[in-house]
């Protein structure tokens, strides 16, 4: 099965083709980092990075670039609210960024530009789009002039002109006096007084937001590439606002092969937001969920669909988890082979990889053969597959340790846990409840988790 992938644009899933046989340039919108990552982001860079794993697993030489808006409106608040330099604000928020990704497993891109890094080329580019009759000077800025171009939008969400204002989501380039329209949107914003600025034709200033992305990528690929990326929300204004930039000043189109967006992260049936007291950053996550059981958690729901982050859906992510970690370490300790048809297994972890990323229906083969009889064969597909594939694994040697260690641990306890199960038993069959549920509770003080099966009780330390 060949590799299909859905392309916001066409509404469709296609054949991957890309502009060089072997080889993907991929750009996605890189975070504004005013404050530290949140869970939103998670689930786009994790996404991404399933993205990237799979098509260099089938082969692909991927060239992987990534942005840092690192000025921006609320870097410039909070720089004057502390009384720093705004880059002082922009570099503690990436390298959070960049640590929280790295204890999530995500693979580093292979660039990382950044807005104040392309002032020249994103001055090109405006300079380009003026000559060309597309944009205009206004006097707090110069603006696109989404008019010269009008059979370029809604290419991505299918809306109408007239509905841009309802759905702009409050960054479409502001309503300052010397606007045109309220739909054109900024290319390039004139400094107040006290914010950081850089020369231009069109006097000091700094970047709109759209334009940075645009002139990224180009500088970095050229007049087209195959795969943009970012979350569900940049479709309108940010990504449409790039077709209209990038297609009109090179004239050619489309600027992007495939446009793919992922899915909105909930929080018990809502969308997450400070507004609603839902908001977790990454950091925040970590401190009740282990980073990679995380991972497995954001990676149980396909990319393109909402995923809703509810106590009971993370539980039972991180028991999936903790059962994959238990097989390989069982595994990589065994001198013997499964017996599991592993074959039959790779081939549908493979068509459902194949079909759009779908980790769901991958991670289905994961937990199967988990399942299996553990041997030196589920070791090796674990490791190619849930590890280089899905990014769920550790490193070999630190699974063979922690395991050995619990081991010791529980090794430690068992005798006196035994004892206390056997009390249990008993008080319960006399319905001594009292004391059984006193005997439970000394068990969970010790970190023992017990479950009761019709076989009587097992137990393992949490």
């Amino acid at each position: 099965m060949s590799l299909r992938v859905y392309d916001t644009r066409t509404r469709e899933k296609r054949e991957l083709s890309t502009l060089k046989d072997g080889k993907v340039g991929m750009y996605v919108c890189g975070i504004t980092p005013y404050s530290p990552s949140h869970l939103g982001h998670a689930r786009c860079y994790l996404s991404f990075d399933v993205v990237h794993r799979w098509l260099e697993a089938s082969g692909y030489d991927v060239d992987y670039v990534q942005n840092f808006t690192d000025i921006d409106d609320k870097i410039l608040d909070i720089s004057d609210s502390e009384g720093v330099d705004f880059s002082v604000v922009a570099n503690r928020n990436i390298d959070d960024y960049l640590e929280v990704m790295d204890a999530m497993n995500v693979l580093r891109a292979d660039h990382y530009p950044r807005v104040t890094e392309t002032i020249p080329e994103i001055i090109d580019m405006i300079s380009e789009l003026k000559e060309k009759g597309h944009a205009y000077v206004g006097d707090d800025g110069v603006y696109f002039e989404i008019d010269t171009a009008p059979e370029k939008f809604g290419q991505l969400t299918g809306q109408t002109l007239e509905m841009v204002r309802a759905g702009a989501g409050g960054r479409v380039g502001g309503t300052g006096s010397g606007k045109r329209d309220h739909r054109d949107f900024a290319l390039w914003k004139l400094a107040k007084p006290g914010e950081p600025s850089w020369e231009s034709p069109w006097g000091e200033g700094r970047p709109g937001w759209h334009i940075e992305c645009s002139a990224m990528s180009l500088n970095h690929f050229g007049e087209q590439f195959d795969i943009h990326g970012g979350g569900h929300d940049l479709r309108f204004p940010h990504h449409e606002a790039e077709i209209f930039q990038s297609e009109c000043c090179t004239g050619t189109e489309p600027v992007v092969g495939f446009w793919m967006h992922n899915g909105f992260v909930n929080i018990d049936g809502e969308k997450m937001s400070k507004s609603l007291g839902n908001f977790w950053t990454i950091r925040e996550a970590f401190e009740s969920h282990a980073p990679l059981a995380l991972r497995y958690a954001l990676l149980s729901v396909p990319y393109r669909n909402p995923i809703d982050l509810t106590p009971e859906f993370l539980e039972e992510a991180a028991m999936h988890y903790d059962r994959l970690i238990d097989a390989y370490g069982n595994s990589l300790s065994s001198q013997n082979e499964s017996g599991a048809d592993l074959s039959g297994a790779s081939e549908r972890f493979s068509d459902a990889m194949n079909d759009d990323f779908n980790t769901r229906a991958a991670m289905i083969e994961v937990q199967a053969v988990v399942s299996s009889t553990p041997g030196s064969d589920v070791a090796t597909w674990l490791e190619k597959n849930a590890g280089d594939v899905l990014g769920l694994l550790p490193p070999s040697g630190e699974v063979v340790a922690n395991l050995a260690q619990a081991e010791s641990d529980r090794a430690e306890v068992a005798e006196k846990v035994e004892s206390l199960l056997d009390e249990r038993e008993s008080a319960r069959a006399s319905k001594d409840w009292a004391r059984a549920d006193e005997i439970r509770d000394e068990l969970t003080s010790m970190g023992v988790i017990v479950e009761d099966g019709p076989e009587g009780p097992t137990w393992h330390l949490g």
